[in-house]
């Protein structure tokens, strides 16, 4: 048996904190959950807003606390930051949200116990690695959602491609949740073929390039049409925390520190990981052909350059 989980905080209560504080709740997938906001107004609204539907599914203890409520957690879900606005580019994000990680990594640490901290505030692969840094903690500890939506969009758009199931179509998204991720081809399957072989025995034709574009846009494309994104991410949040509760040695694509496996250290990326109740247990080794070494070395340098040219 693996160790129960049963209380998490949520730092920051915006459209995403909120969402997956409310997701979380419906699903009972906590039995204590604790929200903390600079705005502390903000996160009471938010959780009166739960607590009165609450008669309609599996009761949990949601309430408002600051950050000493840390101290007994099992989870710290970290979704503190700001959105990029017009004209920003990724380093004038990284900039603004790196000085609000290392303030939430300040307020954390004297009551900071035996928690796994999960990162979800953009961008992802910085702050999970900036936070790592401030905090000191072992290094499977701490992850962020990396690649996590990033392969959910993508087996979406193949299995809407395929006209299958989604849960019958597996592959991974890998590297920076940004411009330069890609996904391993050599990995995809369907039903455990690999997907040429299905396309050809099933009179298929797949572009990959032009999915893989297509989930490389998909949040700005959703965020075109409605502000921002954030039922997506709570799903995914939901998807990491239930892998952490049930002790499932789920492979998830997680920003992660211990990346190694890869010849790559200095930065956190997104990488197909074994998650349970301890975090990460280990990072899986893909056998990356000579080009998806190219891309993930690429993506590892992007990722560097932008910590580079933050801290200047």
């Amino acid at each position: 048996m693996g160790k129960f989980y049963n209380k998490a905080a949520i730092i920051g209560c915006g459209a995403v904190g909120a969402t997956i504080a409310y997701a979380m709740s419906i699903r009972s997938a906590v039995s204590h959950m604790v929200l903390i906001d600079i705005n502390k107004e903000k996160a009471e609204g938010e959780v009166m807003d739960i607590n009165h539907g609450m008669v309609n599914f599996s009761p949990i203890d949601i309430y408002c606390g600051d950050y000493s409520d840390v101290k007994d957690c099992d989870i710290i879900i970290v979704a503190s930051g700001v959105g990029r606005k017009p004209g920003d580019t990724r380093l004038d994000l990284a900039r603004n949200n790196i000085n609000i990680i290392k303030s939430v990594a300040e307020n954390i640490k004297p009551y900071y116990g035996d928690a796994l901290i999960l990162m979800v505030a953009n961008p992802v692969d910085i702050l999970t690695y900036v936070m790592a840094q401030e905090l000191g903690i072992s290094e499977n500890k701490i992850f962020g959602t990396g690649t996590t939506l990033d392969t959910a969009r993508f087996k979406y758009y193949l299995s809407e491609e395929l006209e299958l199931c989604i849960n019958n179509v597996h592959g991974y998204v890998i590297g920076e949740h940004g411009d330069t991720q890609f996904p391993v081809e050599s990995s995809i399957n369907v039903a455990g073929q690999p997907l040429d072989e299905f396309c050809r025995a099933n009179g298929k034709t797949v572009d990959i390039h032009a999915i893989a574009e297509k989930v490389k846009h998909a949040g700005a494309e959703v965020i075109k049409r409605k502000h921002a994104t954030y039922y997506a991410i709570a799903s995914s949040v939901c998807r990491i925390v239930d892998a952490i509760i049930k002790n499932e040695h789920a492979i998830l694509t997680l920003s992660t520190v211990k990346c190694g496996a890869y010849g790559l250290s200095g930065l956190s990326i997104g990488l197909p990981c074994i998650v349970n109740a301890d975090g990460i247990s280990r990072v899986i080794p893909l056998n990356l052909n000579e080009k998806e070494q190219e891309l993930l070395k690429l993506s590892a340098q992007t990722l560097k350059d932008i910590l580079k040219g933050a801290a200047q």
